[in-house]
């Protein structure tokens, strides 16, 4: 790697790191904690490549990134932020940087990407379209990968015409999704119309759609669940679109796909609606924004309640460790329902826990549904358990613990199966009544002999 290269932080250790790696790799680097300094060395003409924080003493890196590109037109900027939204990753796409990374950043990673930076000319017109202030307020929130990838395609498709089809569980965010896609594009100032399978019950639903949304955005919401003639009726709509038609956008739970292969769903539509796929992960595939989002929704109940309320590590360290099957949405309402219940400023492990006790601790079954294989249900549940830990390993034993948790369901249902007869639980298990008995004894089951209704 060979360039000069500005690196603008206030945090003194990442100063130190960066210069330390860039150099190493055969850079010269001019590291600074003040906007002001790096802003005259470039109008002075120095560096290759800017790496610059957002949030510095004396002013925001974003807002300097329009005035570097008019200084410097051919200067890449990459953006690192510990304001891990979805407003940051559009915010520097707006302002034509040439790349976005979150704190904590992989420096590896980074340093490809500087590499890749220093052989890339920047593009030279900005777009101007300021984020709408609404943004701050979406809990698009969070700093883990799946999280990072999905802002920096929303920040590329938003102002492309693409049809865009989002997929993902209930309370993912789907429609924060589409809207954001929306709000951060061209068509900000144009209606933005969702569309339910009632909206087009009638044959003049998808004109009275189409006259509502003008040159603004579509979108079909949970488009799975639509009657054959709706979605008869939406593949009329999209063939009439013309050049100044809206923007089309679809959200689904279920897997169309699959839809499709089974006959359920239309073959044009599905290959119509499926420019850009965006899958948004569930909440328990993103176990390390769980303490972010929860903080995120305790401020925000604070704000509605009045009174500030803080989680104490026990009862975070639930929080972190359910399984949150209604995903974001599930999260929110919990969270602002311990902000009104709570007696005092720290909510307790008990109090969520209380809370909690009422309801579904289990996930739902993805993509096979009442087909899954057996195998891959405990997978999606060991790979959990190993991520629950972040990082490090759990405790000794896990193969033992593991083999428990099967046993004791398979052995309990086996015997309710048998109206507890162990001999025939035996033989149905295929294994000896001693080591049965055994098993039941270690396992702590308690056996109920009834005549089995067959």
């Amino acid at each position: 790697m060979d360039g000069t290269v500005l690196v603008a932080d206030d945090d003194r250790t990442i100063r130190t790191v960066l210069t330390q790696a860039l150099t190493r790799a055969g850079c010269k680097v001019h590291a600074t904690s003040s906007l002001t300094t790096l802003m005259r060395w470039v109008e002075e003409g120095k560096g290759d490549l800017v790496i610059s924080d957002v949030i510095m003493p004396d002013g925001n890196g974003l807002e300097m990134l329009p005035k570097i590109g008019k200084e410097r037109p051919g200067l890449p900027v990459i953006v690192i932020s510990a304001q891990n939204t979805i407003m940051t990753a559009i915010q520097a796409a707006e302002a034509e940087a040439y790349d976005y990374l979150p704190k904590p950043f992989d420096l590896p990673d980074l340093m490809k990407r500087a590499a890749r930076a220093l052989e890339t000319k920047r593009r030279v017109a900005p777009r101007p379209a300021p984020a709408p202030q609404e943004g701050e307020d979406l809990p698009l929130v969070g700093r883990t990968p799946q999280m990072q990838a999905l802002y920096r395609l929303v920040a590329r498709v938003m102002n492309t015409d693409l049809p865009v089809l989002i997929t993902g569980e209930s309370g993912t965010g789907k429609s924060l999704i589409a809207r954001a896609i929306h709000d951060f594009s061209d068509r900000r100032s144009q209606p933005f119309v969702i569309v339910s399978n009632a909206d087009l019950s009638t044959p003049e639903g998808a004109s009275d759609v189409l006259s509502r949304a003008r040159g603004g955005s579509i979108v079909f919401d949970e488009v799975a669940d639509y009657t054959e003639e709706a979605q008869a009726r939406i593949v009329r709509l999209l063939d009439q679109l013309g050049d100044l038609s809206p923007r089309v956008m679809a959200t689904s739970q279920a897997d169309l796909g699959q839809q499709m292969e089974g006959g359920k769903f239309r073959r044009d539509l599905y290959f119509r609606l499926g420019g850009v796929a965006i899958a948004v992960p569930a909440l328990r595939e993103r176990v390390d924004d769980i303490p972010l989002l929860a903080e995120h929704f305790l401020l925000r109940g604070d704000r509605e309640a009045g009174a500030r309320r803080t989680f104490s590590p026990e009862a975070m360290e639930l929080v972190r460790a359910y399984t949150w099957p209604g995903n974001v949405r599930q999260l929110e309402n919990t969270v602002r329902r311990l902000v009104v219940t709570s007696s005092e400023v720290e909510i307790t492990r008990g109090e969520v826990e209380q809370v909690l006790g009422n309801q579904p601790a289990m996930e739902p079954l993805r993509g096979g549904g009442e087909g899954e294989k057996l195998s891959a249900s405990v997978a999606r549940h060991l790979k959990r358990y190993f991520d629950l830990h972040g990082g490090a390993l759990p405790p000794p034993g896990v193969y033992q613990r593991v083999l428990r948790e099967v046993e004791l369901p398979l052995i309990e249902i086996a015997l309710d199966a048998t109206g507890g007869n162990q001999a025939k639980c035996a033989d149905l298990l295929g294994i000896n009544r001693n080591t049965l008995r055994k098993k039941i004894t270690d396992l702590d089951i308690r056996v109920t002999r009834r005549r089995k209704l067959m």
